[in-house]
């Protein structure tokens, strides 16, 4: 189904809450974008939303899920967080950032993995934690907590080896497939394929953060420091742009990936409020920068927590 002809399903405790979920879908819809959102107030149980049973690939917000089972296993004794692990960039994951950017091997303590994977959003400290806590492994461990909703499938440099498999080292060829297999639903690259991917819903990442935010998901120390952790990211461009005030503090993990862009989160106000939010989008153009888009993730973000405060 293409996106011009898709319709949202909304979600919405009132009709002003509905009609804020419809203005920033029809908001991305002008800018060719689908996508699903989900925002819900952690206290009160508000929320606003649409599309938000679709499974999305999750591209870098999968570290989210892999950072909790690797800290639940720091809490529980089974791992060192001080445990040095030796990353060599020639045989590591592909990425812009951290570890993955290095040119020389460089040895980390499993604890500063977990910062780096979160707050720069590094492959290869992230592919360094599967190596400690293998995918199926962490895939097992959100199925007995109950998060039915997200799946682990993959390592993160299987998104480059797929695509590059695809197009080679054409990312720009890979892009062009990447959003024309979003209108037939037939999936070159494979890890953009929900089947196939590391994949997840907005409502069962709305719901992985409240259970985090909650203390009711693993162990406390694990779930405080997860939190402490994703207050550490230095991306700032999407649902965080417009969130920015000294009574407020933003905790979230983006996720880029050729047409993907995505972040999830939790904005705390002093007042007390607390909402979390998915915003998990793919653009139908071949645009590898898209600040419109990243702006669109924003403003859903800000009306959002205005129209959930209490």
């Amino acid at each position: 189904m293409s996106a011009a002809a898709h319709h949202p399903v909304y979600t919405g405790g009132d009709a002003a809450l509905s009609a804020v979920a419809e203005a920033i879908a029809a908001d991305w819809a002008a800018l060719g974008v689908r996508g699903s959102f989900l925002a819900r107030n952690l206290d009160t149980g508000e929320q606003l939303g649409f599309d938000t049973d679709e499974p999305v690939p999750l591209a870098s917000v999968a570290k989210v899920p892999l950072a909790l089972v690797v800290l639940d296993r720091i809490a529980a004794g089974e791992l060192d967080p001080a445990r040095p692990v030796t990353v060599d960039p020639g045989t590591s994951s592909v990425g812009p950032t951290g570890l993955a950017a290095f040119r020389h091997p460089a040895t980390v303590a499993v604890g500063d993995l977990l910062l780096l994977m979160l707050s720069v959003s590094d492959n290869a400290a992230a592919d360094a934690l599967f190596d400690l806590v293998p995918v199926a492994e962490t895939d097992a461990r959100l199925r007995a907590w109950g998060c039915d909703g997200i799946r682990v499938r993959h390592r993160m440099n299987h998104l480059y080896e797929c695509a590059a498999g695809a197009a080679g080292n054409d990312f720009s060829l890979a892009l062009e497939l990447a959003v024309r297999d979003e209108g037939t639903g037939r999936h070159t690259i494979e890890t953009l394929d929900p089947a196939h991917a590391n994949a997840g819903t907005a409502a069962a990442l709305v719901g992985l953060l409240q259970r985090v935010w909650r203390d009711e998901i693993a162990a406390p120390s694990a779930t405080a420091e997860l939190r402490r952790l994703m207050g550490h990211q230095v991306f700032t461009q999407r649902l965080a742009a417009e969130l920015r005030a000294d009574t407020l503090r933003w905790s979230g993990k983006t996720g880029t990936f050729l047409h993907l862009r995505h972040e999830i989160g939790v904005v705390e106000a002093d007042s007390g409020d607390r909402v979390a939010m998915a915003a998990l989008t793919r653009a139908t153009r071949r645009a590898g920068l898209a600040p419109d888009v990243d702006q669109a993730i924003g403003a859903a973000g800000r009306d959002a927590f205005e129209a959930l405060r209490s």
